[in-house]
C-alpha cells in the first residue's frame, strides 16, 4: 500500500513519492485546489511533517525550502471533524502536525466595491482570499499578554493566521458598532461585520 511505503521509507524518497501522487491529482486543473473534501481515502498513518506557527513547513525536522513544493502540499490539505490536519489524495490520507494555523495571511489590500470596504488577503502559499460572509474573520485573545490573533477562513476547515504586521493594519480599520446593546470594536469587509471585542475591553488593553 502507498501509505505503508511512506511509513517504511523514512527519507526523502517517501516525501518525493507523496509529492508525485499529489501532483498527479492536480495536473490539468485550470485553477483552485483539488476537491479534497469529496475524497474519502483510507488513513495511512502519520508522517513527520509539521507546519510551524510562522507558516514554515518542515519534513523530518528540516525546512522545506522549495516554495513550489510547499504550495503543492498546501493544495491537498484538509482538516477533518476530529480536529486533525491531513494531506489527502484519492487513494490515501496521512496526518501532519500544525502548530497554529496551516496558512499565514502575509498581505492585505483595502478596496471599495459598491460603496463597501473590501479586505483581500494573500497567504504565504499564494491563496488570495476576500474576507466576507463566505470567508469570515475571527479574533482570539491569546496568552498572558492578551495578544490579539486574527484568523481568516480560507477553505473547508482551514484558516490563515493573520501576520502581526497585517493585524496592525486591520486594527487601524476598526470601528465601534453596537451589537446586541454592547459597544463592540468591529471590522467590516464586503458587507459583513466581524466583532473583535467589546469596546470596553479594548480600552482596558490599551491602558
Amino acid at each position: 500500500m502507498a501509505g505503508e511505503e511512506i511509513r517504511a521509507t523514512a527519507d526523502a524518497a517517501g516525501l518525493a513519492a507523496l509529492i508525485s501522487r499529489a501532483a498527479s491529482q492536480t495536473e490539468g486543473q485550470k485553477k483552485g485546489p483539488p476537491p479534497v473534501d469529496r475524497w474519502n481515502p483510507p488513513f495511512c498513518g502519520d508522517i513527520d511533517m509539521e507546519i510551524r506557527a510562522d507558516g514554515t513547513w518542515f519534513y523530518m525536522g528540516t525546512p522545506i525550502g522549495r516554495a513550489p513544493l510547499v504550495r503543492l502540499f498546501s493544495t491537498v490539505l484538509r482538516k477533518d471533524e476530529d480536529g486533525a490536519t491531513y494531506l489527502v489524495t484519492p487513494v490515501e490520507k496521512v496526518g501532519i502536525r500544525v502548530v497554529d494555523a496551516p496558512f499565514v495571511a502575509v498581505e492585505m489590500s483595502v478596496t471599495e466595491r459598491d460603496g463597501l470596504q473590501v479586505l483581500t488577503f494573500r497567504t504565504n502559499v499564494g491563496d488570495v482570499v476576500e474576507a466576507g460572509g463566505d470567508h469570515p474573520l475571527r479574533f482570539v485573545i491569546h496568552g498572558e499578554n492578551n495578544e490579539l490573533k486574527p484568523y481568516l477562513h480560507v477553505r473547508g476547515r482551514l484558516e490563515a493566521l493573520v501576520a502581526r504586521a497585517v493585524m496592525y493594519d486591520i486594527v487601524e480599520l476598526g470601528e465601534v458598532i453596537e451589537i446586541a446593546g454592547v459597544a463592540t470594536f468591529c471590522i467590516r469587509s464586503a458587507g459583513a461585520v466581524f466583532p473583535v471585542m467589546p469596546a470596553a475591553e479594548l480600552d482596558a488593553l490599551a491602558r
